[in-house]
């Protein structure tokens, strides 16, 4: 499966699960989207449909995996190509102290070796391996260790890299403040892509709008949107076909809320629950009249005993134009 990355939907922890790819994959046919980081640990031992299967209707769809034993990835990897997936992506960019102390993460941005390593056992099993990294860690100057990792990294046979514009700082810094503390350096990542043009680079950190995505892809080759696709996501995903791949109009939202209440109907009887549903769905009209209407229909009803796609119809009453 060739993988167009113009725009992808980043991994995030708690929020980017089964039920929110499905809901984004109605809002743009085109995005790559992303799981939720899983260890490969837990891939192997644990139950693996529950972390890995997907609906075929999200694809395209990428895994990513957190690790940093070469033959656990690897076997991870090959477990992933089982269920489908054409991108297995290597989280080298999470700060997390949980990530911390299983010595994967942002951490490894410390250790191209064993990343080159690790991406080199993972080659082989069908998917394609990317990696998801920082600019630096701590102490560390981006503008000296960025390019060695690159180069290191890539030539273990990795071609994608998704860099998120920021350092991380595993020490002082808690993961949310990650997230906006660390200085954005757009100018490091474009000179990425100009000193080694035979990579796919990718810019992730801060992107919160069309038009900036735009505006990054005359410097770099794809574009990851993280919380503006989440809390936003009719503003970003609607018109993201249209505008970056010059795909096809969006579905009107009246048919993606039609198709997501189908797809409520099938989830509640297979055994979920409302609201694991539909709380990806609270920013689906942000900024427009009627939103905090929706949003508290879905928040005060989606937990209560019975609960279903009524509650979604009327919910969506107060916004629909």
């Amino acid at each position: 499966m060739s993988i167009n990355r113009t725009l992808s939907v980043a991994p995030m922890m708690d929020w980017t699960d089964r039920h929110c790819r499905y809901f984004h994959r109605l809002l743009s046919r085109e995005a790559l989207l992303y799981t939720e980081m899983v260890t490969a640990k837990a891939v192997i031992h644990g139950h693996q449909e529950r972390l890995l299967g997907f609906n075929p209707a999200e694809q395209p769809v990428a895994l990513q995996l957190g690790g940093s034993e070469p033959a656990e990835l690897a076997e991870a990897t090959r477990i992933a190509a089982n269920f489908g997936y054409a991108e297995v992506n290597l989280n080298v960019g999470c700060p997390s102290d949980r990530v911390q102390s299983g010595s994967f993460g942002a951490v490894l941005m410390e250790q191209p070796e064993l990343v080159a390593e690790c991406v080199a056992a993972m080659q082989g099993h069908g998917p394609e391996i990317t990696v998801k990294c920082r600019i630096g860690v701590d102490e560390q100057e981006p503008r000296e260790v960025l390019p060695d990792f690159l180069e290191k990294v890539s030539g273990a046979g990795v071609q994608s890299f998704t860099i998120h514009a920021r350092k991380a700082w595993l020490q002082g810094l808690s993961p949310k403040q990650n997230r906006d503390v660390p200085p954005l350096d757009y100018g490091l990542v474009y000179a990425m892509k100009a000193g080694f043009p035979a990579l796919e680079i990718c810019i992730n950190g801060g992107i919160a709008t069309l038009d900036e995505a735009e505006a990054h892809l005359a410097h770099v080759d794809g574009v990851m949107v993280g919380r503006a696709a989440y809390h936003d996501p009719f503003s970003i995903l609607t018109h993201a076909d249209a505008r970056l791949f010059n795909g096809p109009t969006a579905r009107p939202e009246a048919e993606v809320i039609a198709l997501m209440c189908d797809y409520i109907e099938a989830e509640l009887a297979k055994g979920a629950r409302l609201n694991q549903i539909t709380r990806h769905m609270l920013g689906a009209f942000a900024g427009r009249p009627g939103a905090r209407r929706w949003r508290r229909a879905l928040s005060e009803g989606a937990h209560l005993e019975g609960a279903g796609p009524a509650l979604v119809r009327q919910a969506y009453e107060a916004v629909k134009g």
